[in-house]
């Protein structure tokens, strides 16, 4: 679209060939009911399947579609940054590029921003294996008490921001399993919503608890110390 964005969807994919054309055609649908003009911005993280090829003959046939491609895979945080950088909108929203995330809950949830920076969605009935719910609820009862918070899914990718609240947000590679209190720590407002979850419709899971859980609990240890060193502060200029 050539006209300004009112609402930008940063979705990251990694290998994810089975789900695009199912997600393509299922944001598309769902943000034509916005009534606001909208791009969408997929992020390929240097995926080795037949994802580039897809996006690209999407390219041809959705005029709303922008594809950025990582060099190589970089993460999930780099890749919602780049899309953070690259969006145009006055707000900006997240979702998963394996459609256990709703894309028709983003028209939902738009209204609820009045009055916020930042809806963040709590998926309150996961679509999961048991061990993978538990593990959900363990990683949070941890992340809360540690960080000093009371989100109740801070992992979700399903988001809305008014697009200040991260332009400009410096990430680190597991950022984005603390975008709310990124968000707080920076004097924004975030409210928690409860959103659809659905099971992964095609493909396999890229992360698991052995490939996520020390390095996240390290990560909480710094999001802590953030927190309690961030700078903050009001001034004034004195003019004479």
């Amino acid at each position: 679209m050539d006209d300004k964005p009112y609402l930008s969807l940063v979705i990251p994919a990694y290998n994810e060939q089975e789900n695009v054309p199912m997600l393509l055609r299922r944001v598309g649908g769902a943000l034509q009911t916005t009534g606001k003009p909208f791009e969408v911005i997929i992020i390929d993280d240097g995926s080795t399947d037949q994802t580039a090829r897809l996006l690209a003959e999407g390219q041809n046939q959705y005029p709303w579609l922008r594809v950025l491609r990582m060099r190589r895979n970089a993460g999930q945080s780099a890749a919602f940054e780049a899309g953070f950088e690259a969006a145009r909108g006055e707000v900006i929203a997240t979702i998963d590029a394996d459609l256990q995330n709703d894309p028709e809950e983003i028209p939902r949830l738009l209204p609820m921003l009045d009055g916020y920076d930042m809806i963040t969605g709590w998926r309150r009935d996961r679509q999961d294996t048991a061990f993978r719910k538990w593990q959900s609820r363990q990683a949070n009862r941890i992340r809360n008490w540690i960080s000093e918070e009371t989100v109740q899914d801070s992992a979700s990718s399903l988001k809305i921001y008014r697009a200040h609240a991260v332009k400009g947000l410096k990430l680190f590679r597991g950022a984005h399993r603390f975008f709310p209190t990124l968000v707080k720590m920076r004097g924004y407002t975030v409210r928690e919503e409860p959103v659809k979850h659905s099971p992964r419709f095609a493909g396999t899971a890229k992360y698991g608890f052995g490939n996520r859980a020390f390095v996240a609990f390290v990560d909480l240890l710094a999001i802590r110390w953030m927190k309690k060193r961030y700078l903050r502060y009001e001034i004034d200029e004195v003019r004479s």
